[in-house]
């Protein structure tokens, strides 16, 4: 509704005191006054209801952009990280007798579980893939689903792209290793399924909110 339709004034009526009354020009000038206070308040009320719904509707169109610096972060650690890993699996080869040939040998030498392993590196491992360890599912669940927000810069719309990407990357993985996955790395899956899930019944629930 417009100003108008609040104060049932017409905005170009100019305010006449008729000559039949008794009242002084200064007392018609201080109703004038009057007149145009009570009509500056309705305008602002009315200014405060389409404020608000202007906010809204920024709100619906807000910008969603990468966020570089995260995504650099995430990256570098877990380039770290894993070189970190393959040394230690790379040492272990080496003094067995086994020979590197390209990555995914890694990964196919650990899941035949033929070899041995001296009581440092099995203490380092179990503590890295222990509930609150780097590799644990915790800590590798959470990686992901930051590294999905920095990607998509928190756009409730992309979840199922990256949920997707996801389930890609686990089947490759799970080609990579050659045989079906540890218990952990179902566990992890699990994790970052339902962080999926979580965000998007937050997105349905903020559209409730917006749309109501």
């Amino acid at each position: 509704m417009g100003v108008n339709g609040v104060t049932g004034l017409n905005q170009t009526t100019t305010y006449y005191e008729p000559t039949a009354t008794s009242k002084t020009e200064e007392t018609a000038k201080e109703e004038v006054s009057t007149t145009g206070a009570a009509k500056e308040k309705d305008t602002d009320k009315a200014a405060v209801y389409e404020k608000s719904d202007k906010a809204a509707g920024a709100a619906t169109n807000k910008t969603y952009v990468k966020n570089e610096a995260v995504v650099n972060m995430l990256k570098s650690d877990l380039e770290t990280r894993q070189n970190q890993l393959k040394d230690i699996v790379s040492q272990m080869m080496s003094k067995q007798g086994v020979a590197i040939g390209k990555a995914d040998d890694i990964w196919s030498f650990l899941a035949s579980g033929e070899y041995t392993v001296d009581e440092a590196a099995k203490k380092k491992a179990q503590e890295e893939i222990s509930e609150d360890g780097y590799w644990g599912v915790k800590q590798t669940s959470q990686r992901i689903l930051d590294f999905a927000n920095a990607l998509t810069g928190g756009d409730p719309d992309q979840i199922e792209n990256m949920r997707s990407a996801f389930e890609k990357g686990f089947k490759e993985a799970t080609k990579a290793w050659g045989k079906e996955l540890p218990d952990i790395s179902k566990q992890t899956y699990d994790a970052v399924m339902k962080g999926f899930d979580d965000m998007a019944n937050k997105k349905t629930e903020e559209t409730g909110e917006i749309e109501a």
